[in-house]
């Protein structure tokens, strides 16, 4: 998916290789683009090969957007080419299950606004499917496991379950806005994710299909 991110960014505008791992992280989130410079410069020389991405040109030495440190590969920037834009397209058209892996998902959703409604609905279908079988998968744990876990690993399990009903619910919304052609609303920068929350305090609460004690 790292192809469709770079190619997706290129699109938007040419960029340095520094200024391309900045936006990534920017545009996917930290978690999602932890990318290294070991990952990302390979990427680059295979797009360029390939003949969807050239060089256009250096940054000036001075550059402050360049850290005093960074080797040339920093400061050469990048733009796609014609080739590279069809590419794009067909990469933001792919709707196989490779489409709903957790990361993958995260770099088509980035660039869904490029991406025709058709596509968008049925990446959301199918993850919408994935993540409802991962909740199941933590749903049996919780209902026939919970008397053998400890509490720790119990809550891990229950956080697993309410992580990914919360996304089934998030999507769920999505693909109603979706088909009445409406767009996502916007959320302020408090508001919950729908599928992160990964520090929250234990409690001792029944599971999902625990009875009262």
């Amino acid at each position: 998916m790292l192809d469709l991110a770079i190619l997706g960014l290129l699109h938007e505008s040419p960029m340095h290789g520094y200024e391309l791992r900045k936006q990534l992280s920017t545009k996917l989130g930290t978690i999602r683009a932890a990318i290294s410079y070991g990952s990302l410069y390979p990427t680059l020389r295979r797009l360029q090969t390939a003949g969807w991405i050239t060089e256009a040109g250096e940054t000036p030495a001075d550059d402050a957007g360049v850290p005093p440190l960074t080797s040339r590969r920093g400061r050469v920037v990048y733009k796609i080419t014609a080739e590279g834009k069809e590419r794009f397209q067909d990469l933001l058209a792919q709707v196989g299950p490779e489409a709903y892996e957790d990361a993958a998902f995260g770099v088509h959703f980035a660039f869904f606004s490029r991406t025709d409604v058709d596509i968008r609905l049925r990446i959301l279908e199918g993850r919408r499917r994935k993540v409802e079988e991962r909740r199941e998968g933590f749903r049996e744990v919780l209902a026939r496991a919970a008397v053998r876990l400890d509490a720790y690993t119990l809550e891990l399990q229950r956080h697993g379950f309410d992580a990914a009903d919360r996304e089934v619910r998030w999507l769920e919304e999505l693909i109603a806005n979706e088909r009445s052609g409406r767009s996502p609303q916007a959320r302020g920068a408090t508001g919950p994710a729908p599928d992160t929350d990964l520090e929250r305090p234990l409690t001792a609460r029944p599971g999902p299909d625990d009875s009262a004690e």
